[in-house]
């Protein structure tokens, strides 16, 4: 039997019967305690919870499994992690495999609180943290000390959207250590169009805020493992204590059956935007990891099976505070906003300041993007017609232009 294209297993998954009870969607069930008849049923669920038995709300209800399935079965993993936000299913997942001592790898290009937590946090447990260039690749191999116990990716990486050589990425550290732990920030793919797992990555951490959910209207977290690291995943995030709500996990298994229709026209509409930015006067680079002007764009046409709706350009110049603020104040149909992956167009600016005070890595001759002194524009791409978009965005550029 042919095997099914992900468009088809989007819409199945997570919809089996003992989920549904014969609906359209998975039903929501909330609770915290669950009620055993004898003796032997607790003693039955005390052995079973792990294979999708309910026991306590914390370790999840007929919600929660279905979600996890269908998750554990888009990323190819022997098992999914829910949290209440992206940035927990980070945390979780790099203090699951670290202790007092320990040091970390991190991509210079990663999302700023997971920077953030490795500082502020990870630091106070005397774990030391590195970070390196995202376009290193094999040269990772030199980094790995003999305490080193956890590799983080992520790619594209935030801002300035290094796709990087994951590949030989994992095979260089493996080398040095085959019991590294390699984590990706995965959310950009969301989960379907970069399949971490089957390059070696241990585990696939998503941010489930951004498309999954896909209507900015909820928070969530996933970390799907691998079978080598998925119970010592599972075990302590469970101590940490982590759950996430049933009816936002509803709202996950919910958006999963139109993630592929909706990542189709984020991709088909940015790409557009990013070419007729490419094109302008003002602009010095465009960061698209599906435009050859992106770095790492070959290892994006290698590894991806496509693209959504989330890029950055970059400005000749840096704006003054009143230029900046002229052209972000005044879009119609572009609104400034944390996170991104719904269905509204979103958009953030950031100065070279900034910008610079995010990357603590030496910079290699291949990523230069950190010594430009232009204003960098963050966009996510929705779904409103792109020439509306584009005239949004003209209208911003003749602002500057009468300044």
């Amino acid at each position: 039997m042919a095997k099914e294209k992900i468009d088809t297993l989007l819409v199945n998954v997570g919809r089996e019967k003992k989920y549904t009870q014969g609906a359209v969607n998975t039903l929501i069930q909330r609770t915290s305690s669950v009620i055993f008849d004898t003796v032997e049923d607790l003693q039955h669920a005390l052995k079973t919870h792990h294979k999708g038995t309910l026991i306590y709300g914390r370790r999840g209800t007929m919600t929660h499994f279905a979600f996890r399935d269908a998750m554990t079965t888009l990323e190819g993993g022997a098992g999914c992690a829910l949290y209440p936000s992206g940035t927990a299913a980070i945390s979780s997942s790099i203090l699951a495999f670290v202790e007092t001592g320990d040091h970390v790898l991190v991509t210079g290009t990663v999302y700023e609180p997971t920077q953030f937590f490795c500082d502020q946090f990870l630091s106070k447990m005397n774990i030391s943290t590195d970070y390196f260039d995202p376009m290193i690749g094999k040269g990772i191999a030199a980094l790995i000390k003999p305490n080193t116990k956890v590799l983080f990716l992520e790619s594209p990486g935030s801002l300035t959207m290094e796709v990087q050589d994951v590949p030989a990425i994992v095979q260089a550290a493996r080398q040095v250590n085959p019991e590294i732990v390699i984590i990706i920030d995965n959310t950009w793919s969301a989960g379907i169009l970069f399949k971490a797992l089957e390059f070696g990555v241990d585990i696939s951490v998503q941010s489930a805020t951004k498309y999954i959910i896909g209507h900015s209207d909820g928070m969530l977290g996933t970390a799907v493992a691998n079978a080598r690291c998925w119970e010592q995943l599972r075990d302590r995030s469970y101590l940490l204590g982590q759950i996430a709500d049933p009816d936002t996990v509803y709202m996950a298994t919910r958006g999963l059956h139109t993630l592929a229709v909706r990542l189709k026209q984020h991709e088909k509409s940015s790409i557009h935007i990013a070419k007729w930015l490419a094109q302008r006067p003002e602009v010095s680079e465009v960061y698209h990891p599906a435009l050859p002007s992106c770095p790492g764009h070959t290892y994006f046409k290698r590894d991806f099976t496509g693209s959504c709706g989330l890029f950055s350009f970059l400005l000749k110049t840096q704006l003054t505070p009143k230029q900046f603020s002229n052209y972000l104040d005044n879009m119609k149909h572009f609104k400034m906003a944390f996170s991104w992956g719904g269905f509204e167009s979103l958009i953030l600016g950031v100065q070279p300041k900034m910008l610079k005070s995010l990357r603590q890595y030496p910079s290699l001759s291949q990523n230069k993007t950190i010594q430009k002194e232009g204003t960098l524009f963050r966009l996510h791409i929705g779904l409103e017609d792109p020439q509306d978009l584009i005239d949004d965005l003209s209208a911003a550029f003749d602002r500057l232009a009468a300044d």
